[in-house]
């Protein structure tokens, strides 16, 4: 009885040993299911930490910069500056695909990419920041003062045919005022330019050619009388008509190129403006300061004139109209003839009046 009992327990074991060896789809649940060889399941990821340090182009630490983490997963983009060491660090990282993008005042935006393992302590190369390219807009803007002495300065350059003095006019189509200071600077360039005393030394002698003012004499005596007459005048009408009185009564001494319109209407224009001009407002204003000029010009003259060719208001008021035509004539030529033989002249376009 007790062999058989083994028997059957003996029997029965194999039996269950048999069914568990054709029935591999059966585990017991305590046993793991194996996955791939090298892969870990989400529960065996561990998160693990990201470091490093900013330096500059030359190696030198750089404090403050802001270093952000950001992930492919769409995880939220995380930030941290660096330290008084230049090191910074991110803890609890996810592992995966990662980009730091660093920024600081003064240097170019810089980005490094990487990948952290599992569980692992990631420590970046040193990252180096370029300086940044800067770019400087500057705008220099002169006071009016400053833009009238640049106009002054251009006038003074102008020549006819590279010698005869053409400082009294502008082809700046908005030119600025000019300051008391300026007009007394252009009638003293004008007044000792050395073609003014070539042009009085050729009046006097056609005048002691002539034999006008007969009171003088003849001789090298006479042609100086006559020398010294003729620049007075020269000087005293400069200055009276293009410094004294257009400071005192704010108008312009200058002739302001037209350039523009029919033949009739450019030979108006040049012939009104012996009588009128620009005032250092801008407005168009009877030109007191020429026609005053020229009569005061005058009447200074009968103190310097032989007594017996003195005729009172008679010669000053001759010297007078002929000094305003005088005017008139020479800004014929000025809008017809003179921009086309000026040096500098010609580099500016023409006002419209």
């Amino acid at each position: 009885m007790a062999l058989q009992f083994k028997s059957g327990l003996i029997f029965l074991t194999c039996v269950a040993l048999s069914c568990a060896s054709l029935c591999p789809g059966q585990t017991s649940p305590q046993e793991p299911i194996p996955g791939p060889p090298g892969e870990q399941s989400p529960d065996q990821r561990q998160a693990g930490s990201i470091s490093g340090t900013v330096v500059d182009g030359s190696g030198a630490v750089v404090a403050g910069a802001r270093v952000s983490l950001t992930r492919e997963d769409q995880s939220p983009e995380r930030d941290a500056l660096s330290g008084d060491d230049g090191q910074f660090s991110f803890a609890n990282v996810a592992p995966g695909p990662f980009q730091l993008t660093i920024t600081a005042a003064g240097f170019a935006t810089q980005s490094s990419n990487g990948i952290l393992r599992s569980g692992e302590v990631h420590v970046v190369p040193p990252i180096a920041l370029p300086v940044a390219s800067t770019e400087t807009d500057v705008q220099v803007v002169l006071s009016p003062p400053e833009v009238a002495e640049a106009q002054v300065k251009d006038e003074e350059k102008q020549r006819v045919l590279r010698v005869i003095p053409n400082f009294y006019v502008t082809y700046d189509p908005h030119p600025v005022a000019l300051s008391p200071k300026q007009k007394f600077e252009l009638a003293w360039k004008t007044s000792i330019d050395p073609f003014t005393f070539g042009v009085v030394g050729a009046i006097a002698g056609l005048q002691q050619a002539q034999n006008d003012f007969s009171g003088y004499g003849q001789g090298t005596q006479g042609y100086a009388k006559r020398y010294g007459a003729s620049y007075a005048n020269v000087v005293s009408g400069t200055f009276l008509g293009s410094a004294i009185l257009p400071s005192l009564l704010k108008q312009d001494p200058r002739y302001f190129y037209k350039g523009t319109g029919t033949r009739r209407s450019r030979i108006l224009y040049a012939l009104a403006n012996a009588v009128i001009c620009k005032g250092d407002n801008g407005h168009w204003q009877a030109n007191y300061s020429n026609i005053l000029g020229n009569f005061a010009a005058g009447g200074i003259s009968n103190l310097y004139y032989p007594a017996e060719d003195r005729n009172g208001a008679g010669l000053t008021f001759e010297n007078g109209l002929i000094g305003i035509g005088a005017t008139g004539a020479a800004n014929l030529f000025q809008e017809f003839v003179v921009k086309k033989l000026s040096r500098n002249g010609t580099n500016h376009a023409p006002p419209n009046p």
